[in-house]
């Protein structure tokens, strides 16, 4: 079960690989917004609050299965990337070439 405040990583989509902490859940949908994760650019009009208006950037909520969270005591919740050790075979290879004068 992910919490607010909770430390996650990101195991799929386009920022798999990011950390960060979440900062709100929206149960309804099952998304999260991961601080630093997802950022969007928002384009604002002008209005009373912001005279300027312009672009804005923001955190996007992201899928809560596309998240994983890391625990401190073991810090396992990156994947192990598979490391398979293969084991050349040497082989010889004997020449059978005869030489002018050999039967």
């Amino acid at each position: 079960m992910v919490k607010v405040g909770d430390k996650v990583l990101v195991i799929a989509g386009d920022d798999k690989g990011k950390e960060g902490t979440v900062t709100k859940i929206i149960r309804d949908k099952n998304k999260v917004v991961v601080s630093g994760v997802n950022v969007v650019v928002k384009h604002v009009k002008p209005s009373a609050m912001n005279e300027t208006g312009g672009r804005v950037e923001m955190e996007a909520p992201i899928h809560i299965s596309n998240v994983k969270v890391i625990t401190e005591e073991k810090k396992a919740a990156k994947k192990a990337e598979k490391t398979t050790k293969v084991e050349e075979k040497k082989t010889t290879k004997k020449s059978t070439k005869k030489e002018s004068g050999d039967k």
